[in-house]
């Protein structure tokens, strides 16, 4: 009977009022900073909190790779053809993808060198709401070095948000592939 009456009591008391000794921290909306190249910037943490990320974000990496979704970083073969800026917004076959239209638009059939206004186009095959393209738009050879460099601009459209990033290339004499410039 007192069991009852104590249920009774609780439940007519707001769920504030039952659980009013109970201090629980405030959960705030985590800073969404940015590094220079667009991309979510970490923050440094303890020890014991990278322990325990780590451990939950092993268990939470998991269940993301069953359910098909991985984290997008830039993936080293693609390295030398996509910024970062571009790269961490893309799915691995995405990069992949962006990368081949950035090589299609730095090749020429009639002159073997990029020529400006040249442009790939692609669209996703893993996400429908994914595009992008490459467009040479400046071209800049050092006639004392002898590389052949070039400016290459980079346009991506993920779920309608369209980011754009301006990379410099360049070739060595003789070689057949521009790639990323320090």
């Amino acid at each position: 009977m007192l069991a009852i009456a104590a249920v009774a009591a609780s439940a007519a008391v707001p769920a504030y009022g039952q659980f009013s000794g109970l201090r629980l921290p405030s959960i705030t909306k985590a800073d969404t900073e940015t590094s220079s190249d667009g991309c979510p910037k970490g923050k440094k943490k303890g020890a014991g909190s990278s322990i325990l990320g780590k451990v939950i974000g092993q268990v939470a990496g998991d269940a993301a790779y069953r359910a098909g979704v991985s984290r997008w970083v830039p993936m080293a073969e693609v390295s030398d053809q996509l910024t970062n800026a571009i790269a961490c917004r893309l799915d691995p076959e995405e990069q992949k993808q962006a990368a081949e239209a950035t090589l299609a638009a730095t090749r020429s059939e009639t002159t073997g060198s990029a020529e400006v206004g040249a442009s790939a186009s692609w669209t996703s095959a893993t996400r429908e709401d994914v595009s992008g393209s490459s467009t040479v738009v400046a071209r800049n050879d050092d006639s004392t070095t002898g590389l052949q460099c070039i400016t290459v601009t980079d346009v991506i459209i993920v779920r309608g948000e369209e980011t754009t990033a301006n990379k410099r290339m360049c070739r060595p004499p003789g070689s057949a592939r521009y790639s990323l410039a320090a």
